[in-house]
């Protein structure tokens, strides 16, 4: 199929964080030889989803929005996908381990993160963002399902209006962690993990496509969308 691991393109599949996707991600990363398989978490994230507790820990020292928004994710995932939040990085950890593939933490440890936007966040978007999570509590499910399906026909229009309502949430979660985990993805390609499966969440999709491009390096892309339920062919960068 190519002609060494670094020649063939690294396969980016985007999630959404509250709908079960196990069946179609089994199916691709089945259909594929892979050198690794590479989440969308850092270590102490992983080390709460990946255990074999109920679930992921709701977090006490994080900030209120962040507690908010996973209880949001938590009701959406029970109301709507039909599974709990973050399920699809479980899949991919667990394809991982019955191929004996070495699985990867790609992203930003979640605290520094945080920290970061609380640092930098102009007072302006904090309020937006506490609204926008206390409103995610009653809003009902069907009007997500609603939006999601929008967002999945025009991704790009939904990325713009949330950098017009609140760049520095899309700089500090979307840029800065693409940058660094195209980095970490980059590394691994020169240590010959040139085959690799990323998980990420549908809105990483085209950040990363574009930082692993400025480093020379071969994307593959199925999107949320196309996992979900569509048949055409994935889309080469």
């Amino acid at each position: 199929m190519w002609a060494s691991t670094t020649e063939s393109p690294v396969l980016l599949l985007g999630a959404a964080h509250v709908v079960d996707l196990e069946a179609p991600l089994r199916r691709e990363l089945a259909a594929r030889p892979l050198d690794g398989v590479a989440i969308e978490l850092d270590a102490e994230r992983a080390a709460s989803l990946l255990s074999d507790s109920a679930g992921p820990r709701s977090g006490g020292g994080a900030p209120l929005f962040a507690r908010l928004w996973s209880r949001v994710q938590r009701r959406l995932g029970a109301e709507i996908g039909g599974g709990e939040p973050g399920a699809e990085m479980k899949v991919a950890a667990r394809v991982a381990r019955e191929r004996n593939l070495p699985l990867f933490l790609i992203d930003d440890p979640i605290r520094a993160t945080l920290i970061e936007l609380m640092r930098t966040m102009p007072f302006k978007e904090r309020v937006a963002l506490l609204v926008g999570a206390v409103a995610g509590l009653f809003v009902p499910a069907r009007a997500v399902r609603h939006e999601m399906d929008r967002y999945a026909e025009r991704p790009a229009e939904y990325l713009s209006a949330l950098r017009q309502a609140s760049p520095t949430l899309a700089r500090v979660l979307l840029d800065d962690r693409n940058e660094h985990m195209a980095e970490r993805l980059a590394v691994l390609r020169h240590r010959g993990y040139g085959r690799m499966a990323v998980v990420v969440g549908d809105a990483h999709l085209e950040g990363l496509r574009a930082a692993l491009g400025r480093r020379g390096v071969p994307v593959e892309v199925i999107p949320f969308q196309r996992l979900r339920g569509a048949t055409a062919p994935p889309v080469p960068s």
